[in-house]
């Protein structure tokens, strides 16, 4: 069993930067891989960004050249840094773990069995 707990979300302005914070805890098997999604009101739940076991990531179209997911094993954390945010990036950011997919699903959050509390991220115009 593993247990997720984001951090780090806020208000910001158009144009600026936050970073999210995924500690994660429980697993002792590697092969694992680790997404972010997000769900704004009355929308579904969209992939963001994932990472494998071998530092191998994947980015939605709407993030690319904005934000990068990175992960620092000795701290058992993943990270989304998120920059140039813009108003349509508001949302509940999640943080998502399961062993047997890989980044190419980063879009699928029914594959993902293992979900953080959720963070809020909103910016504004």
């Amino acid at each position: 069993q593993v247990q997720l707990v984001e951090s780090g979300g806020g208000s910001v302005e158009a144009g600026g930067s936050l970073i999210l914070s995924c500690e994660v805890n429980g697993y002792t098997y590697s092969n694992w891989c680790m997404g972010w999604f997000r769900q704004a009101p009355g929308k579904e739940r969209e992939g963001v960004a994932a990472i494998d076991s071998d530092g191998r990531t994947t980015y939605a179209d709407s993030v690319k050249g904005r934000f990068t997911i990175s992960k620092d094993n000795a701290k058992n954390k993943v990270y989304l840094q998120m920059n140039s945010l813009k108003p349509e990036d508001t949302a509940m950011y999640y943080c998502a773990a399961e062993l047997f997919v890989g980044v190419g699903d980063y879009d699928r959050p029914d594959l993902f069995g293992n979900w953080g509390q959720g963070t809020q991220v909103t910016v504004s115009s």
